[in-house]
């Protein structure tokens, strides 16, 4: 029986399995092969290509932007969410707004970027109710930034992502604040709990599967804003938003494959640590 038991889920498993095999790993293994090799002659060139990548500005500068961009939106989003799942959890008579949450998912990127554009324009929404404020203010018009052509770019980019993402973390929360035992909470207040010691010491340990679920796909989805940004600036964008996601679409149009297989290999590398590694840190704290 359990060989018969074993034998169904492994048939079940196993076009899911071949799916990841020729889709993901096979093609995969295919780009590190080429990371060795040159694009045209296919020569064996070592780690040529990738001395050459990490003497690359424009590869620095995306694999600078990526990082710092990831890093700044996990905190903020991970954060938001948490605090809008406790305001839901905490009033039932808001629980049906979870859903209202997750309309901007629905958004197509064109809608996201006509948006942008109008509110962020040199002659957009923003600079025109900044200059109505100052002229009430007797300066004249002295606001006229373009502001996807300046610094302020990545932090519209960063908003448009918390924006985006906000959805599916609150919801994520918000199932595990619900799933919380009602009983421990009662048993920590008569204990002298305050609400601080209540949601550090008994609510949040059991929140921990939430949060390597959302940051793992947070994480993944900092990857994504590639479309936004492509969109409302192209493919050199302003060098606070220039993305790996640029660089790779640059090489691949100008069919620089060698260096493009090996800055695959290295991404698809540090990413795979980091998941390894937040993995690592939760089963600890398990």
């Amino acid at each position: 029986m359990r060989k018969k038991k074993k034998l169904v889920v492994y048939s079940f498993l196993l076009p899911s399995l071949c799916g990841v095999l020729f889709f993901y790993l096979i093609p995969f293994a295919d780009v590190v092969r080429r990371s060795f090799l040159t694009a045209v002659t296919g020569e064996f060139r070592g780690l040529d290509n990738y001395r050459t990548i990490f003497k690359n500005e424009a590869f620095l500068l995306a694999m600078k932007n990526t990082v710092r961009f990831a890093l700044c939106c996990l905190p903020l989003l991970i954060g938001i969410g948490l605090l809008v799942a406790a305001l839901l959890a905490g009033h039932e008579a808001l629980w049906n707004f979870k859903s209202a949450c997750l309309l901007p998912m629905a958004v197509p990127s064109a809608t996201v970027v006509l948006v942008w554009k109008i509110i962020f324009d040199k002659r957009g929404l923003l600079n025109g109710l900044l200059n109505d404020l100052a002229a009430a203010a007797g300066l004249g018009r002295v606001f006229e930034t373009d502001y996807m052509e300046s610094k302020a770019a990545f932090w519209v980019l960063v908003a448009s992502y918390i924006w985006k993402n906000l959805g599916y973390t609150v919801t994520l929360w918000f199932v595990g604040l619900l799933s919380v035992s009602k009983e421990q909470k009662e048993a920590a207040r008569v204990d002298g709990a305050s609400r601080v010691q209540l949601f550090w010491r008994v609510v949040f340990p059991q929140l921990l599967p939430n949060l390597y679920t959302i940051t793992v796909l947070s994480f993944l989805n900092s990857f994504k804003v590639f479309r936004e940004a492509y969109l409302v600036a192209g493919s050199y964008p302003h060098e606070s938003i220039y993305l790996l996601q640029h660089l790779f679409n640059n090489w691949f149009v100008d069919l620089s494959l060698d260096k493009m297989a090996a800055a695959a290999v290295v991404t698809g590398g540090g990413m795979m640590a980091a998941i390894l590694l937040l993995q690592h840190l939760w089963e600890d704290k398990g």
